[in-house]
């Protein structure tokens, strides 16, 4: 692939956007051990209102806050902020590899859920790779009778709310503006940390706590950002098996920072979430989003 043609710059975009993406998460997991998810919330919201208000002002004045849909920007930004809630619970209790493998069904959801609410064919191709990818969820869970960690559900509870997220985004982005359903994504995110901020600050006892939450905004802002330039240089169809690059990269910076290394059975699993949602992607032909958080 020519990296200086519209195609190959969109890749590039992207895999660079997954690379955030990981370490968000990474730096969320470092985070979690001395902030409460109140916290967290409110630096991420609050840093995404900011820039995306500083941005549009300038060029856009007061009409960055006109919209026509309120009630489904409302419902859009309290499904990112309920995925990122489970987010911040789940990579307390799962290494950073499974956490994203399990994240990345979030793609083959929207797929079966596209049918009812966005009236579009599932295909025969996208049903086998669902379940070939839940099969792969299956061995990076691996649930065990009464020995199975409730907790590990967390994730799978993220990926049907970061499903929801993608199809309000996707019928708000034929109605709406992008830039605003941005801004107020993050208003509303940051008021409601703001009202549940005074019970819940436990500010972090060092400069890098602080450092890691400011850390949080810039990474979210910017994989965002990038990810939005991919989608600009090349159709959402051809960039989807890209993001599975996120997987890699988890992987990678959970063995560097937390020293885990994912055993057999998970490798497998991972191996088969990937497969399967790279061919639902490239056979199915549909174009999917990214799992935001």
């Amino acid at each position: 692939m020519n990296l200086r043609s519209p195609a190959g710059a969109g890749m590039m975009f992207v895999i660079a956007a997954t690379a955030c993406f990981a370490a968000l998460d990474t730096t969320t997991k470092l985070v979690g051990a001395t902030a409460s998810v109140v916290m967290v919330l409110w630096f991420r919201y609050t840093f995404q209102a900011l820039v995306t208000g500083g941005t549009l002002w300038p060029r856009r004045g007061m009409a960055m806050f006109r919209t026509r849909y309120p009630r489904l920007q409302a419902a859009r930004a309290v499904l990112l902020v309920m995925t990122s809630v489970f987010a911040f619970y789940s990579l307390q209790v799962m290494p950073l590899g499974e956490f994203t493998a399990i994240v990345m069904l979030t793609p083959l959801l929207i797929t079966l859920f596209a049918g009812p609410a966005l009236g579009e064919r599932v295909t025969l191709v996208s049903w086998l790779a669902v379940g070939g990818a839940f099969a792969g969820a299956l061995l990076v869970i691996r649930p065990e009778g009464s020995d199975f960690d409730w907790a590990l559900l967390l994730p799978l509870a993220l990926v049907a709310c970061n499903a929801g997220f993608q199809i309000v985004t996707s019928k708000l982005a034929r109605l709406d503006d992008a830039g605003t359903a941005h801004f107020y994504t993050g208003c509303i995110g940051a008021a409601i940390a703001t009202v549940a901020l005074p019970l819940a600050w436990h500010p972090p006892g060092s400069w890098a706590g602080w450092g890691l939450l400011l850390l949080l905004g810039v990474l979210g802002t910017l994989g965002h950002f990038l990810l939005m330039l991919g989608y600009r240089s090349a159709a959402a169809s051809s960039l989807t098996p890209w993001l599975y690059f996120q997987i890699a990269f988890a992987t990678l910076l959970g063995w560097l920072v937390f020293s885990h290394t994912p055993d057999a059975l998970t490798l497998l699993g991972i191996g088969v979430i990937a497969v399967c949602g790279v061919a639902g992607q490239w056979f199915g032909r549909r174009p999917a989003l990214a799992a935001a958080r």
